[in-house]
């Protein structure tokens, strides 16, 4: 038995409780494994004002070698406790081990490499016309609000926090109920740091949006970083603009495989499966629309409806599982409705999932995987996100028709493409409305490099060299000198 948590928030470098407090349960099994504290508009409040304290008070945004050496520092801090987030993801997220080591892995790269950045925030002088000089440098925009989502809190939250103290900022960052447990561990792990100021960093979690919409209210949050959905993020970017706030937004997906005849399907299909089952789905590249060129249609269909049911769900503590419970009965329930909507609607199934009916994992909120065939694109099936082990395959006969279903979706987060020709892959790559495309596998992230979306997955970049530009202005000086 896990010893039951009780989680508070991490604001100016304490503790803090909240009048009301909400239970952590454990998706796989229904228990309640621990109580949190549960924030509200006045714990955002205190948040954002410690946080814009130490912005004005503390020298923090001005010495970038002292950051540098901090986010070293912090990257190490969270190497120690690797194993408590991973127990933590298995325990509160219904992630698998494997799974859960895998987003955890990302934290301690994207911390150095920010470090990395923060020493690399260099502007330009010239002499733009006889005794006048001009010079462009890159400051600080000063408190980044970070509202992180539940399926995957730790990465997410390391993800956009890493640039924005790279940057100079300071952080009010809004983690999610279902990821209480882990937002203590990320408090303890920041508490430890040495040379991190009390208040660059305020940890607060919240079930509700009330502190949320505060801080992209706040006229003291210049910035909002949002990774979720592209429903709130519409909203987030509306109300942000009201201020002319500059909002960072990673959105939903609709993530296809493009399948083309001359694909090496004995590496498609054991991929395909796990780009619908890592997570259970619950991922926003999940690859949930399987594009399949009709030579090798049927093979394929074919192939993947063997492994998917055989797919075993179950808890992260049963080594035999191979897919983890999505993270509440009723996401399951709001799952199955859009399953059936698309049969009602004329899709056809060839793997007919659902709500798992197994006597072991009836407490859970588990959900076999499901197979649909269709023909109209229009379908809500294929147009919105599930966000659930749900696949849909629709049949192509040219590159054209391909390129042109793949880009049918208001999403554009990320892709596959799938050919042995050497030069199919790169065309069709630069022809698709996604910020990253995966040639012969699946979700390749490199926090070295940009990540983001096209169109209704979102705006700007976390990752790469261009992580800071979110969370820095730009200022020009001149100077006329004899």
């Amino acid at each position: 038995m896990t010893e039951a948590h009780n989680t508070r928030h991490w604001i100016g470098g304490e503790w803090t409780a909240s009048p009301r407090q909400g239970e952590s349960v454990n998706p796989a099994t229904g228990e309640v494994i621990g109580t949190y504290h549960d924030a509200d508009a006045a714990t955002a409040e205190a948040a954002v004002e410690s946080a814009a304290g130490c912005f004005a008070e503390d020298g923090w945004r001005h010495d970038a070698m002292h950051r540098a050496t901090v986010l070293h520092r912090l990257a190490d801090a969270y190497e120690a406790r690797l194993d408590d987030l991973v127990d933590s993801l298995c325990l509160e997220n219904g992630k698998l081990r494997r799974e859960a080591a895998y987003e955890t892995h990302f934290i301690p790269r994207a911390l150095r490499f920010s470090a990395g950045l923060a020493l690399l925030n260099q502007g330009r002088v010239a002499d733009v016309k006889p005794g006048v000089q001009s010079l462009s440098i890159r400051q600080p925009i000063g408190v980044a609000g970070i509202i992180v989502p539940w399926n995957s809190p730790a990465y997410l939250s390391v993800r956009a926090l890493a640039p924005a103290l790279a940057a100079g900022c300071t952080a009010a960052v809004k983690m999610p109920a279902q990821a209480a447990r882990t937002a203590g561990i990320m408090a303890e792990i920041l508490a430890g740091v040495e040379g991190l100021p009390a208040g660059a960093v305020n940890i607060f979690v919240e079930s509700g949006d009330a502190g949320a919409r505060l801080l992209v209210d706040s006229p003291r949050v210049p910035v909002v970083s949002f990774t979720g959905s592209t429903g709130t993020g519409r909203l987030i970017a509306r109300d942000a603009a009201a201020r002319l706030k500059r909002v960072s937004l990673e959105l939903g997906g609709k993530t296809p495989h493009l399948v083309f005849d001359d694909a090496d399907l004995d590496a498609v299909v054991p991929t395909v499966i796990a780009s619908a089952t890592v997570f259970a789905g619950q991922f926003c590249m999940t690859g949930s629309r399987i594009l399949v060129q009709r030579g090798v249609a049927e093979r394929l269909v074919e192939e993947v409806a063997k492994r998917l049911e055989a797919v075993r769900p179950g808890p992260a503590a049963d080594p035999e599982s191979e897919m983890g419970p999505l993270i509440d009965r009723a996401s399951v329930a709001r799952v199955d409705a859009a399953v059936e909507e698309a049969i009602a609607a004329g899709a056809e199934v060839v793997v007919r999932g659902g709500p798992s009916t197994l006597p072991h994992l009836a407490d859970g909120a588990f959900y076999h995987p499901t197979l649909l065939r269709v023909a109209d694109t229009s379908l809500p099936i294929v147009q919105e996100e599930t966000f659930g082990p749900v696949q849909t395959v629709q049949v192509f006969d040219t590159e054209e028709e391909a390129i042109a279903l793949a880009n049918a979706t208001d999403y554009g987060l990320s892709a596959c493409v799938w050919s042995r020709d050497s030069d199919r892959p790169m065309r069709v790559s630069r022809a698709l409305d996604a910020g990253l495309v995966s040639i012969n596998g699946w979700a390749n992230l490199a926090v070295e490099f940009e990540e983001g979306g096209f169109k209704g997955s979102g705006l700007g970049r976390l990752g790469g060299l261009g992580g800071l530009d979110d969370f820095l202005e730009y200022k020009q000086i001149g100077q006329v000198y004899a």
